[in-house]
């Protein structure tokens, strides 16, 4: 992959077609993606959602993911400020007909979304015997 594809982003939020029915903010999560000979590698930044609040979906060479924010609950205190703004994530790609779309892995810590797309195998060499009737 060259630069030119692949550019740098700030953290911005979901644009969205049409009028949204929830107040909830959705947020574009911040990726790094590696590439071996072997995978395809993501790392999708979503901090402050749980291994449970992580949505992973494949469909016609797409794969989504979605993050929920479980708002965490102060009890008795006041917050005197808040500049970190709650939201959930949603950001979607698509996926090259060189993955192996029924071995993708995915693994949730530490706010760190970490996902193995592996690559298809390529066809190794081999001799076809021929037969008669």
């Amino acid at each position: 992959m060259t630069e030119k594809e692949m550019q740098i982003q700030q953290k911005q939020e979901v644009q969205q077609a049409g009028e949204p029915t929830k107040p909830e903010k959705q947020y574009v999560p911040a990726v790094d993606i590696f590439e071996t000979a072997e995978a395809v590698n993501v790392l999708a930044e979503m901090p402050g959602v749980a291994r449970k609040g992580v949505e992973i979906e494949l469909e016609n060479e797409t794969l989504t993911i979605r993050g929920v924010v479980v708002p965490e609950d102060h009890g008795e205190e006041t917050v005197l400020l808040r500049e970190f703004e709650p939201g959930h994530y949603l950001r979607k790609f698509t996926v090259a007909e060189t993955i192996d779309q029924e071995k993708i892995q995915a693994r949730m810590a530490d706010g760190v979304l970490t996902l193995v797309l592996p690559k298809v195998a390529p066809a190794k060499p081999r001799r076809i015997e021929v037969r008669g009737i």
